[in-house]
């Protein structure tokens, strides 16, 4: 009996961790992206079971131990790259004598109404840039006290979970709010000019999750990530993009955002850094991203204490120094991942 039990309890992990690699946008297959490491660990339990358990390897215990198997190899196949058993993908360096730029993000959840923990949080930690996810009016009228260190600023306030602000120390240029797929979730773009007079481009994004309440299917999110990395040029241009993505890093989405558009993870070979969900521990993956062009080293990334919202800030410290990383550093498309983008792209008018 136990035997049979464990076989269909195998299937069933077995079906939720491969579940995504389907071709299907929809949110019940898209959203089993974001649990990877529970579910390894889910399997990993249900693996010491069989062992322990089982007194003998007939055919139900040896394909009941084999889907496990391979399944979790599966899933660590994912989520290894954002633990330290993974090298690092972009190099550290302490060098003070290069440009650096400080940038912190955090999704406020626009109920929250913590925002002195969070003024607190920016004053402590001094980031040159901040950029704030959900933030609304109110938040807007909060942040106003920041407004003596942080000169520059795009403001966009909705009340719609999607407002974003932007604030800097760091002059601004040619700054820009986009709508990029949908009409009421924006993005902001803008050259930051470092205190080395140097200047780089920023992207600031946001866009909707593949969820009952959002977007049935992922494509409007998916959209927006291809047409940005479209755009692009990381060769060139120092860039960054930053925001929450409403994708974990793993993700089939994220992965192919990146190979389109050049930039580099500092997390890869360093850590999860999970921001989401703040108050549930079981339950945690990393929505909130930086990414950058191979210009930049990386000084430190943390996740922030929490203050209210159901995200962790995240703080990351990047240096100009390009000599340490190569543009082909980060993942290239292949002809397939070139064909999926161009349809992920289109899907969305």
């Amino acid at each position: 009996m136990f035997e049979s039990v464990h076989l269909s309890v195998s299937v069933i992990l077995a079906l939720l961790s491969l579940a995504p690699l389907l071709r299907v946008q929809h949110w019940l297959i898209r959203g089993l992206d974001f649990p990877r490491f529970q579910l390894a660990v889910l399997l990993a339990f249900w693996l010491l079971i069989g062992l322990f358990y089982f007194e003998s390897f007939a055919l139900t215990e040896s394909l009941s131990m084999a889907i496990l198997v391979l399944t979790l190899a599966r899933q660590l196949w994912w989520i290894i790259p954002y633990t330290r058993l993974f090298p690092v993908e972009v190099e550290a360096t302490s060098d003070n004598s290069v440009a650096h730029i400080k940038i912190m993000t955090a999704n406020v959840l626009t109920p929250n109404r913590n925002s002195e923990q969070l003024i607190r949080l920016i004053k402590h930690n001094q980031p040159d840039v901040i950029i704030t996810l959900e933030s609304d009016d109110w938040w807007q009228q909060q942040l106003a006290a920041i407004e003596e260190v942080y000169t520059y600023s795009v403001k966009v306030p909705l009340d719609n979970l999607y407002g974003m602000h932007l604030y800097s120390r760091l002059p601004l240029h040619n700054s820009e709010v986009r709508y990029i797929v949908e009409n009421d979730k924006p993005s902001i773009h803008t050259w930051i000019e470092l205190e080395s007079g140097e200047r780089i481009k920023a992207h600031f994004v946001h866009p909707a999750p593949p969820s009952p309440s959002e977007n049935e299917e992922s494509a409007e999110r998916d959209a927006e990530l291809l047409r940005l990395a479209e755009e692009i040029d990381e060769k060139h241009t120092p860039t960054v993009v930053a925001g929450d993505l409403n994708d974990v890093a793993w993700s089939r989405t994220t992965l192919l955002f990146r190979k389109m558009s050049g930039l580099l993870d500092p997390r890869i070979g360093r850590g999860m850094f999970n921001t989401f969900h703040a108050n549930y521990w079981f339950a945690r993956w990393p929505l909130d991203h930086i990414f950058h062009s191979h210009h930049f080293a990386l000084v430190k990334v943390e996740r922030l204490p929490p203050f209210g919202s159901d995200h962790f800030p995240l703080l990351t410290e990047l240096a100009l120094k390009p000599e340490l990383n190569s543009p082909t550093d980060a993942p290239e498309p292949d002809a397939a991942d070139q064909e999926l983008a161009r349809n992920l792209r289109q899907q969305v008018r």
